[in-house]
C-alpha cells in the first residue's frame, strides 16, 4: 500500500497553518501514515496550533471505519491546541441517517416525502426495509440496502453491499451489511460525531502562493462544492442550516454541477477546496483532493495553506 502523503502543491507556510485533508474511506493506515507525514514536516509549534479540516467520507470501502471515527475523535484531546473541522460527505451522512442522528427537517416535511422523487431506483439499488426505516431519509435507506448489480462500471470495482459500499463499515462494527443491529453497535461517541459533522467551513483570510505570489483569499471548504448556477448566499444558510427534507443535498452530493467555482466568487478572490470526486484536480483557486477515492492502492491527499497573520 502506497503511503499518503500531501499533494505536491501544498502550499507550506509558517506559522498558521490550514491543513485540507481529503476522503479517508476506511482506511486507517492510509490516515495514520498521512499524519505522521504531516506532523514530520513541521514545527511541532506551529503544527500543534493548525487548523485541520476534513473534508469527509470517513467511512465505506475501506475496511476499518470504526477505527477512522475513533482516530478522529481522539484528535482534540491529544492535540487540544489545534482546530479540528469535521465536514460530513454524502457516505457519512447516509451513514447518519441510518442510525438515526440527522436533524428533523425544518419544514416539517418527514424524511418519507424525500423517498417519492427516486422511487424507480428502488427496486434496482434494493433500498433498506427493515427496522426503523419508515420515516429514514432516502440515504440512509440506499446505503443500507443490497444493490442487485455486482459490478460499478463507472469506477471499475465491485459493489460492496450497497450503492454507497457501505459493507466494509457495517463489518468494522461486527454486524453484517444491512442489518438494524448497526444502530446498536455504533458507540454514542460516534454517533455524536455523525450528529455534529458540518456539511460547510468557513476560513475568511487564507494565504496562498502562485504565479502571482501571495494572495489573500477566502476559503470555503465544502465536500463535494457549490452549485455554479445558484446563490452562493442561499447554498451557504442552507448548508450551515443542515437542513434535510431534500432527498440529496448537492453540497455534499453532486458532480458535474458543483465543479466549478460560481462565478460571483470571482470577484473576491475565494479558495473552494473538496473531495468526494475521485481525483486531485487543482485549477486556479478550485482545488479537489480527493486522490484516495476510495481506492486501495491510492493515497489520502492534503493541501496546507496559511492563516492570514502569517503572510507578509
Amino acid at each position: 500500500m502506497a503511503e499518503a502523503e500531501p499533494s505536491n502543491n501544498s502550499v507550506v507556510a509558517e506559522p498558521r497553518l490550514v491543513i485540507c485533508v481529503g476522503d479517508i474511506h476506511g482506511y486507517i493506515k492510509k490516515l495514520q501514515n498521512l499524519w505522521s507525514n504531516l506532523e514530520s514536516q513541521f514545527d511541532p509549534q506551529h503544527f500543534n496550533a493548525a487548523t485541520i479540516i476534513f473534508l469527509g467520507d470517513y467511512c465505506d470501502r475501506g475496511p476499518d471505519a470504526k477505527k477512522v471515527l475513533d482516530f478522529l475523535i481522539n484528535l482534540p484531546s491529544k492535540y487540544p491546541n489545534q482546530k479540528h473541522v469535521f465536514l460530513s460527505g454524502n457516505h457519512d451522512f447516509a451513514f447518519a441517517a441510518f442510525v438515526g442522528v440527522l436533524p428533523e427537517p425544518q419544514n416539517g416535511v418527514s424524511f418519507k416525502e424525500g423517498w417519492k422523487k427516486y422511487e424507480e431506483s428502488e427496486d434496482r439499488e434494493g433500498w433498506y426495509k427493515g427496522e426503523g426505516y419508515e420515516n429514514m431519509h432516502l440515504q440512509g435507506r440506499r446505503w443500507a440496502g443490497h444493490i442487485k448489480a455486482r459490478f460499478n462500471t463507472i469506477k471499475g470495482t465491485e459493489y460492496q453491499g450497497s450503492i454507497y459500499d457501505a459493507g466494509p463499515t457495517f463489518a468494522s462494527y461486527g454486524v453484517p451489511h444491512g442489518s438494524s443491529d448497526l444502530m446498536k453497535a455504533v458507540p454514542d461517541d460516534h454517533k455524536r460525531f455523525l450528529a455534529d459533522m458540518v456539511w460547510i467551513h468557513e476560513e475568511d483570510d487564507v494565504c496562498i502562493e502562485d504565479e502571482e505570489g501571495i494572495r489573500h483569499c477566502k476559503l470555503i471548504a465544502v465536500h463535494a462544492g457549490l452549485e455554479k448556477e445558484k446563490n452562493v448566499g442561499e447554498q451557504l444558510r442552507f448548508l450551515k442550516a443542515k437542513e434535510t427534507h431534500l432527498p440529496k443535498i448537492e453540497g455534499l452530493s453532486g458532480r458535474k454541477n458543483v465543479w466549478d467555482i460560481p462565478e460571483e466568487l470571482t470577484e473576491k478572490p475565494t479558495i473552494v477546496v473538496s473531495g468526494h470526486h475521485g481525483k486531485l484536480h487543482i485549477e486556479g483557486l478550485r482545488l479537489i483532493i480527493d486522490e484516495g477515492g476510495g481506492f486501495e492502492n491510492k493515497p489520502v491527499a492534503a493541501i496546507v495553506a496559511s492563516l492570514d497573520e502569517a503572510c507578509s
